[in-house]
């Protein structure tokens, strides 16, 4: 759990994060010592790492009463757990000498952790023997022993930690308990222990006014034709209809009204009445070259279909993200892959043919206009850049230095930003490109 500090708009408002709101309140620190093993010195902390390495630490020796482990999403699980990969020497040390760290600086963290650490040789020699493995396969079970199930977002487009998160998490299930966004909390999953590709959220209508803008279903036409609603009208929610697709509106009694959230949401069934939800994608979050639109549920489909060829050479897509090049005429598609060995730490280089036949894979998978574009060379040759491992962990820590939460972080499905393009360029290890087009 992390926080922002609270700021003041132009007009004098004070304007904080949902997190930060939450974790300020009176009753939510009444709470916290007896659900969390988090202390709240460690989440207000202001350094994001020395919060992350305490709360991991107090988890690690508190293991034995711990139930559940997670974070708002999965992308923060997996920087915990890519944390302790990188830290757990260091954090046996600590227990082993019942102190903390020098490294960790803050006074809040520091007192916290004096609070509750005494010198165990035994737990830091059990924790040692656990990490220190070939393998982390599986880890969080063996580490924490009495952990049912790990919570965090795993819908949108936190799909893609989904694997890696199963790699790490050796069959506990990963729960997606609600559908929250900044303007409203939505809905919540009935059915917590379904997979992370099934859950639905059933929509709650007491929690604000939800209408909903139909969308176009064909998905040969491109994003701007299917989302072109300047001549609908919404429809309320009694009215939506099984399978068809929707952009979410929302009225609230702080003030919006009829406010398009931007999530493209599709009903996939019914509880008793109340229609049920699954999330497709973010309406225009789309990489383009030309006049073609690739959505983010278009290139989420295109990189699953294309990572499967990894999985036989026991290979992991941890994390992807795309870049339109038009640096040069024609431009063309770049994903950015970042790929993990199931097998040892560091990723040995993938069989060139195979990252090759990724590229043609992913063309195959795309949508009609991207391939007639293709055709006609309007659109250049699909090119997969591999990025050495922790290349996602620095671009995360770039846009938290630059005033996001860690615990809000959503890896951008495009890059735009330069510095961003700049950071994944510079680690970039090999290039692949598509050498023919799409049937």
């Amino acid at each position: 759990m992390f926080t922002r500090p609270v700021i003041e708009t132009p007009s004098g408002l004070r304007a904080a994060s949902v997190t930060t709101t939450i974790y300020s309140d009176s009753g939510f620190r009444t709470i916290l010592p007896k659900l969390y093993t988090s202390h709240v010195e460690t989440i207000f902390c202001p350094e994001p790492e020395q919060s992350l390495y305490c709360q991991l630490l107090f988890g690690l020796i508190q293991r034995d009463e711990v139930v559940m482990l997670g974070s708002l999403f999965a992308s923060t699980v997996l920087r915990g757990l890519k944390h302790l990969e990188s830290h757990w020497q260091e954090m046996c040390s600590d227990i082993k000498a019942g102190q903390i760290s020098h490294r960790i600086t803050d006074l809040g963290c520091r007192n916290a952790a004096a609070s509750i650490m005494k010198p165990n040789p035994q737990l830091a020699d059990l924790i040692e023997s656990i990490c220190n493995c070939k393998s982390w396969e599986g880890i969080v079970r063996k580490l924490w022993p009495k952990a049912r199930y790990v919570g965090c977002i795993c819908t949108g487009v936190m799909r893609q930690y989904t694997a890696e998160l199963e790699f790490y998490c050796g069959g506990l299930p990963l729960v997606s308990t609600s559908y929250a966004c900044s303007e409203a909390t939505c809905g919540i999953n009935l059915e917590p222990l379904c997979k992370p590709s099934d859950v639905s959220y059933t929509l709650l209508p007491n929690l604000a006014y939800f209408e909903f803008l139909p969308m176009k279903n064909d998905p040969a036409e491109s994003i701007e034709m299917r989302s072109n609603s300047e001549d609908i009208e919404p429809v309320d929610l009694v009215h939506v209809k099984l399978g068809h697709r929707y952009e979410l509106l929302v009225t609230t009694c702080a003030g919006l009204y009829r406010y398009k959230v931007g999530d493209v949401l599709m009903v996939t069934d019914f509880h008793n009445n109340a229609p049920q939800f699954q999330f497709v994608e973010r309406k225009n979050v789309a990489i383009s070259v030309d006049q073609e639109k690739t959505s983010e549920a278009d290139l989420f489909k295109a990189v699953t279909e294309a990572k499967a060829l990894l999985n036989p050479l026991g290979f992991i897509l941890t994390e992807y993200t795309s870049y339109a090049d038009t640096s040069s005429t024609p431009g063309h598609y770049v994903l950015f892959w970042e790929l993990k060995e199931k097998e040892g730490n560091d990723c040995k280089e993938v069989d060139p043919k195979v990252m090759i036949e990724c590229c043609s894979r992913m063309e195959e998978s795309l949508q009609y206009t991207y391939k007639v574009y293709r055709k006609k060379n309007i659109i250049a040759a699909l090119e997969i850049r591999v990025v050495e491992q922790g290349s996602f962990e620095a671009l995360m820590d770039y846009y938290v230095s630059k005033g996001a939460s860690l615990s809000q972080y959503k890896r951008p499905s495009c890059i735009t930003s330069k510095e961003a393009l700049k950071i994944l360029d510079s680690r970039v290890i090999g290039k692949f490109f598509s050498p023919k087009s799409p049937v």
